[in-house]
């Protein structure tokens, strides 16, 4: 599996576990609902900007994220 399609699904997982719907998650993100499921599909390079807006809603590090890439 590629790294955009791992990180997507880690993204959703996390996501997921959080209760959060795609479309409330992108909004507290500040991401169009639109790029977040391009996202979370590994259809698109997601910036480090945005990386760093996920973890940050998600409760996690940026390293605690990349982790999970194991």
């Amino acid at each position: 599996m590629d790294s955009k399609k791992r990180l997507g699904q880690i993204i959703r997982e996390l996501r997921k576990a959080k209760g959060y719907s795609q479309e409330a998650f992108a909004a507290k993100c500040k991401i169009h609902r639109t790029h977040m499921g391009l996202i979370e599909n590994g259809k698109t390079n997601i910036t480090l900007e945005n990386i760093e807006k996920i973890a940050e809603q998600l409760d996690v590090s940026m390293a605690e994220l990349f982790k999970k890439f194991k």
